[in-house]
């Protein structure tokens, strides 16, 4: 097996780190699922233990999705020239 040298470890990171400025939906996604991480024991609890651990993850994601859509349907109600 070849290993890489550190030219081409060091061309791989400058790349990955150039494509992750520029795209922001990983970021976007990445921040969303380490809030769910947050929110997901926070509806378990207020639920009394009758939702199972992958209901409430799941109901936690659906609450996150709807209130960023929403954000992004204000955004683009009231500014379309960005659009």
């Amino acid at each position: 097996m070849i290993q890489p040298t550190y030219l081409q470890l060091t061309e791989a990171l400058a790349e990955i780190w150039f494509e992750w400025r520029r795209q922001k939906l990983p970021l976007y996604l990445f921040l969303l699922l380490s809030l769910n991480l947050a929110i997901a024991p926070a509806v378990q609890a207020g639920t009394g233990d009758t939702f199972s651990r992958g209901q409430a993850y799941a109901l936690g994601g659906l609450g996150l999705v709807t209130v960023a859509l929403s954000v992004y349907l204000f955004t683009v109600m009231f500014q379309p020239e960005k659009f």
